[in-house]
């Protein structure tokens, strides 16, 4: 089992910046990735970013990219999102997430097993 912590939402105004952190603990020596996600209400849960915990491969989605950054301690087991140049379409609830199977799809919610609370990030216009 692999549990997730994640900290650092909150209300920000369009054009500000965020940074997420998400904190793995249990078993975290079999993640083979961790990512974020997002769902906005009324949509469904939308992929943000990936990184590869061994070498630091990172995926982003067509949205963030440009603007969110994702990097990983592994010392301290913990992953950040830092986003920049906020817009109020960015407005959602957070989960990180862990995956521990290998998988073919590092974009795939359904390939990551251990999903964090949330965390709110809400952009004002």
């Amino acid at each position: 089992q692999v549990q997730l912590v994640e900290s650092g939402g909150g209300l920000v105004q369009a054009g500000g910046s965020l940074r997420l952190s998400c904190a793995a603990s249990g078993r975290t020596f079999s993640i083979y990735n961790m990512g974020w996600f997002r769902q906005a209400p009324g949509k469904e849960r939308e992929f943000v970013t990936s990184i590869s915990w061994s070498d630091g491969w990172t995926f982003y989605g067509d949205s963030v990219k440009g603007r969110f950054t994702i990097s990983r301690d592994n010392g301290k087991n913990t992953v950040y999102l830092q986003m920049n140049s906020l817009k109020p379409e960015d407005t959602a609830v957070y989960y990180c997430a862990a995956r521990t199977v290998f998988g073919v799809n590092p974009r795939s919610a359904g390939e990551f097993g251990f999903w964090g609370q949330g965390t709110q990030v809400t952009v004002s216009s």
